[in-house]
């Protein structure tokens, strides 16, 4: 838990560093420009801003596909994304004393590694004691008041430090070497997660495509993550049929019931755009 002071402090880092060139431009306004530093209308009176992290594990998503099923992966963060159990947690503890939380749209990731919460990894991802990056994050404002306010600077983790098991197997080398600032518009995540009209960059080898979204490479080859490696929280099938209308790209409300039924379940109804252009990409490897 950290002031709402500290509202200032994420807002200029994250303007500063935009400012000083270390954002693309273009990955700037897609997907950082959306974050909002002020108290929310109906919490005006909020005093804390409390970072939680909650277990969260990779989920299988099997397409069958031509006679064989081809399984991809969701990585962690993905589901329950929209709709976090942490709040349910958090309202739980708070009722009793009279005290209130809303969710917050702040950046996650340096709240939590700012607040003591976590360190960053140096591919720039959060890790948190006892659940490597095998998190989900949540954050809210609170009228409860801050009394002991835990703000610090940056730090990655001790371990990384002789470490570059994730710079050399990132296959689009998005984790350099002379900087510490991930060159996010390199990243895979990123390319498979804009919208469907953007296909992928000729730069990009599809080889590397073995996520439904997101990317694992460098969580996969992590030590730090070793012990949640093959923690999968469970999975989904697409069926041959299924398969064949997401891959067309077919509007949600010509969609059966049951295979909507699946996209809700994996949160993926925001992602039904980019989910042809991604399953190709996979599927052209396999």
């Amino acid at each position: 838990m950290v002031s709402t002071r500290r509202l200032d402090d994420l807002r200029h880092e994250l303007v500063d560093r935009q400012a000083g060139g270390l954002f693309d431009a273009t990955f700037y306004v897609e997907r950082l420009a959306s974050y909002t530093f002020k108290l929310p209308e109906d919490l005006a009176n909020a005093e804390s801003l409390i970072i939680l992290a909650s277990p969260c594990p990779q989920t299988r998503v099997d397409f069958r596909r031509n006679g064989r099923t081809v399984s991809l992966v969701l990585p962690p963060t993905y589901v329950d994304y929209a709709k976090p159990p942490e709040q349910q947690v958090l309202t739980t503890l708070l009722a009793p004393e009279g005290h209130r939380a809303v969710a917050a749209r702040v950046p996650l990731k340096p709240l939590a590694v700012r607040s003591g919460l976590g360190a960053y990894g140096r591919n720039n991802i959060c890790y948190v004691p006892g659940m490597g990056s095998f998190v989900q994050l949540a954050a809210f404002y609170s009228d409860l008041p801050c009394r002991e306010d835990s703000w610090r600077e940056p730090v990655m983790m001790e371990r990384c430090r002789d470490c570059v098991a994730c710079l050399r197997k990132c296959p689009t080398g998005a984790i350099p070497s002379d900087r510490f600032l991930l060159h996010a518009e390199r990243c895979i995540v990123y390319h498979n997660e804009r919208p469907g009209k953007h296909e992928f960059p000729p730069w990009l080898d599809l080889r590397g495509h073995d996520c439904l979204l997101g990317c694992m490479y460098c969580q996969r080859c992590c030590p730090e993550d070793k012990p949640f490696l093959e923690w999968v929280g469970g999975s989904v099938e697409f069926s041959e049929e299924e398969t064949s209308l997401l891959l067309q790209g077919v509007q949600p409300e010509r969609l059966p019931a049951q295979t909507m039924e699946k996209v809700k379940r994996l949160e993926l109804e925001g992602y039904l755009e980019m989910l042809p252009r991604n399953l190709r990409a996979s599927f052209a490897e396999r």
